[in-house]
């Protein structure tokens, strides 16, 4: 990798020390994108730098939340190329993670990268208001995470049915969070949630300046959410 320094220096920002066989990991992963990505659609972004900066650094910013992912059981939902959640099983390993994603050849191709990285993830091809309803996922999880999935009252019905109680939902969010979160309303109140804080991060060698949201769940989820795809879409919770 040419910029695994860029890479390196990036994380010591989170406190993160990125050893040797952990770079060669995120080598593989910038290698088999690129890749992946002549044949599907996974990123727009196509420069090894940008890779690390917009993809890899932006994704490990959610430990910023204070949230130790050590040893945590975590959804990533709407992973997309594996966005935040590869990055984060890489250099958490401990950590037990689940990739849900509605497209199957982003499904397969998280098979194949997984594989090769030697990573053990749970992959799930299908959508979330379908598998939060089963009972070997429902309220399973301690930490749900999802990056530029949907606006904030219509993500927060797809994640906060997976959260355990006293778990947590982490939401990477751009500029327009503050409405989002607003216009959210009492849905992330009905959904069982707690608003702790929205935090500000700004990325190592770029201009960039993303949020994160971080919702407590503090009481079960009614048994009456998540809705189907298209009440959700068509009707927020406000």
């Amino acid at each position: 990798m040419k910029n695994v320094e860029l890479l390196r220096e990036g994380l010591k920002i989170y406190g993160i020390y990125l050893d040797e066989e952990r770079a060669g990991k995120f080598d593989i992963y910038i290698n088999m994108l690129l890749e992946w990505n002549k044949k599907i659609n996974l990123t727009a972004v196509t420069e090894e730098k940008e890779i690390i900066i917009k993809h890899f650094l932006d994704s490990l910013s959610c430990v910023q939340s204070g949230i130790d992912m050590k040893c945590k059981n975590v959804i990533d939902i709407g992973t997309g190329g594996g966005f935040p959640g590869v990055p984060l099983k890489i250099v958490f390993p401990e950590m037990d993670l689940t990739l849900l994603d509605s497209l199957n050849k982003r499904v397969i191709f998280l098979r194949e990268l997984t594989k090769i990285l030697d990573i053990n993830a749970d992959i799930i091809h299908g959508r979330a208001e379908e598998y939060a309803v089963k009972d070997e996922y429902r309220e399973k999880y301690d930490v749900a995470i999802s990056r530029a999935v949907a606006p904030m009252n219509i993500l927060i019905e797809y994640m906060a049915p997976f959260v355990k109680v006293g778990g947590y939902i982490l939401c990477q969010k751009g500029p327009n969070v503050f409405d989002e979160v607003k216009a959210a309303g009492d849905g992330i109140n009905i959904l069982g949630g707690k608003l702790e804080k929205i935090l500000s991060t700004d990325i190592y060698n770029s201009d960039i300046h993303h949020y994160i949201v971080k919702i407590k769940k503090v009481k079960s989820c009614p048994e009456n959410y998540p809705r189907k795809a298209g009440i959700i879409k068509k009707k927020p919770l406000k």
